[in-house]
Parts: structure tokens; C-alpha cells; sequence
């Protein structure tokens, strides 16, 4: 009894090098032709290679049938959606009719990890580009610094929350401000200009840099010693003439206190907190805040946490007396 022929369904990935298929994708597009809906890459490159490339006609389901009757092995290239119509057609024929052909769905290459963080800059810079979104290419990195503090703020608030599908739908956001501002730094004068692909090379190399008990094989110690490195490459990297540079005078006061407080404290600084002032009640009130910091830090506590939850308390006394 002679073997049915075979029809071969190959997808591969749109964010992968067209050309790069796996050893069995490559066995099948030589071992009959290979049927498509439209020019592309993937076909440029399977032509080159030596494969036999077909453009379908109107109705490539019979057409792939024949040509796998013909040849034992035909092959149906999938475009960049997948082609979910012509392969439930084609599925439905062949259950009707098994003795057609065998089906076989073969993925010739396909995501790696973060494949979709591609589609996210493709998508952005068609909305930042001439034709795009008018909005977008208005925006300055000045004009969209209070959307990205924004972002933040409300996947910080679904962490606290312990809402995970929330949290998954902020970051998308903070990660839209991410890729923004890269979009718009690529329309910087020469000399400025950076992008996307600058900005994560420059994270990878930071990671690696100041990780050396992964990458470069130093001796792994405790969570502490392993932060106290960190910190130690961080001051080769940018060498700082005070204890406080590198902190972000923009942030939240009381979370700027605390900061404030800790890097005195880690450089050997005894400063005394200011005393306050009788005559003013505005700094008197600050120098109280600030004291009320230091001794949150003393008893182990985050003064920002700790009002922030004091505050959502009261708004729920609010809402309750606003029920009646």
C-alpha cells in the first residue's frame, strides 16, 4: 500500500531572520514545492536556497492538494498571521476526505523570549512617524515626563493591591513610555541622538557589569555582600563628589527624606535634623516631618508606605460618611 501524500503546514516566525528555519522545515521545503499566498522575505530566501516557490492562486486548497499528489510532499507557507482560514479549510477537506493527503503542522522557526517586545518599537514608530499619530509626534520628552511618573504610579498601586492582571496592564504602559521616548530621541540632532536598541544595550551591560557573581564567576555571599558589591560597582562607574548624588530630588518628599537619611548614615555622616523654627510654622512643620522620618528609619519602617496606607484608610472613612 503506497504512502498518502503529505501536506505540510510551515510556520515560522515574522521577527526572525527570514532564512532561518530549522533542519526538519528545511527537509520538507526541498522535498516538494512550497506553496505561499504572497511574495516575502521568507520566500526570497527559500528561492535562493535552492526550494521551489509557488505564488497560490484563488483557490490554494485544491492547488496544494494536486501539487502534493504530484510530488508526495507539498508545502503550505503560512504568512505572518498564520493563515487560519486556509488551514481550517484545508483540515475540513481532509477529514471528509483522509485519503487525500496526511496533514502535518511543522513550525519551522518561532518566537524566542521578548520576540513581541519588537512588535511594541515597530508599532511605535509608525505612531511617531510622518502619517503616524499627530498626538505622539507632538510630544517633547518634557511634555511626557508627567505620563511616565503617571505609569508608574498606577503599577505600583496594582502591586499593592495584589492585582496581577492589572499590574501586567500598567507595565504594558510604563513600557509605552519606555519605547516613546526612545522613538522621539531618534529625531534628536546626530550628536544626541540614541534609541531603543542604545538604551537596552546599555541595560545589558549594566546587568552584566554589576552582577559578577553571575556572569563573571565571583565568589556568591550573602544577599548583603552581594549589595554592598552592586553599590561598590556603582561608585567605579560614577565616581560621586557627595553621599546624595544620584538621588531624584523629584520624588515624593517623605520617600526623599528617608533617602536622604539612609545615604548620610551609610557614608558615616552624623548630621543633626534641623531644630525647628519657632517663628516659621512652614519650616517648623518640616523639621517635624523630617524627624518623623528619621525615626520611622530607626524602627525599621517606610514613612512613604506608612502615610500613603494612613491616607487610602481615611479615604475609606470618607467614602463611609459620604454612604451616610
Amino acid at each position: 500500500m503506497s504512502a498518502r501524500p503529505r501536506v505540510v503546514l510551515l510556520v515560522t516566525s515574522p521577527r526572525l531572520p527570514a532564512g532561518l528555519l530549522t533542519a526538519s522545515a528545511w527537509d520538507a521545503v526541498r522535498a516538494g514545492p512550497v506553496l505561499v499566498a504572497a511574495e516575502g522575505a521568507q520566500t526570497a530566501a527559500l528561492r535562493a536556497a535552492g526550494a521551489e516557490v509557488r505564488i497560490a492562486g484563488a483557490e490554494p486548497v485544491p492547488e496544494l492538494l494536486a501539487a502534493a499528489a504530484e510530488h508526495g510532499t507539498a508545502v503550505w507557507l503560512a504568512g505572518p498571521a498564520g493563515d487560519e482560514t486556509l488551514a481550517r479549510e484545508l483540515g475540513l477537506r481532509l477529514a471528509r476526505e483522509p485519503a487525500l493527503a496526511e496533514l502535518e503542522l511543522l513550525y519551522g522557526s518561532w518566537d524566542p523570549p521578548g520576540a513581541r517586545l519588537l512588535d511594541a518599537v515597530t508599532v511605535l514608530d509608525r505612531l511617531a512617524s510622518p502619517g503616524g499619530d499627530p498626538w505622539k509626534r507632538a510630544q517633547t520628552h518634557e511634555s511626557l515626563a508627567r505620563f511616565l511618573l503617571e505609569e508608574a504610579y498606577e503599577a505600583y498601586d496594582a502591586i499593592l493591591t495584589g492585582d496581577l492582571a492589572a499590574l501586567r496592564d500598567e507595565l504594558g504602559d510604563v513600557l509605552l513610555q519606555v519605547v516613546l521616548h526612545a522613538r522621539l530621541a531618534e529625531e534628536l540632532p546626530e550628536n544626541r541622538r540614541w534609541t531603543v536598541d542604545d538604551v537596552a544595550a546599555g541595560l545589558v551591560e549594566k546587568m552584566i557589569r554589576r552582577n559578577p557573581h553571575v556572569f563573571a564567576g565571583a565568589e556568591v555571599g550573602s544577599i548583603e555582600e552581594i549589595t554592598e558589591n552592586w553599590e561598590r560597582i556603582k561608585r567605579t562607574e560614577r565616581p560621586r563628589r557627595s553621599a546624595l548624588d544620584g538621588v531624584a530630588p523629584s520624588q515624593p518628599a517623605l520617600a526623599l527624606a528617608a533617602k536622604y537619611l539612609d545615604r548620610a548614615a551609610r557614608a558615616g555622616l552624623d548630621v543633626p535634623l534641623p531644630e525647628p523654627a519657632p517663628d516659621d510654622p512652614q519650616r517648623r512643620l518640616g523639621a517635624e516631618l523630617l524627624a518623623a522620618v528619621a525615626r520611622a528609619r530607626s524602627a525599621g519602617l517606610d514613612p512613604e508606605s506608612a502615610l500613603r496606607s494612613a491616607a487610602l484608610g481615611y479615604a475609606d472613612a470618607i467614602r463611609a460618611a459620604e454612604a451616610g
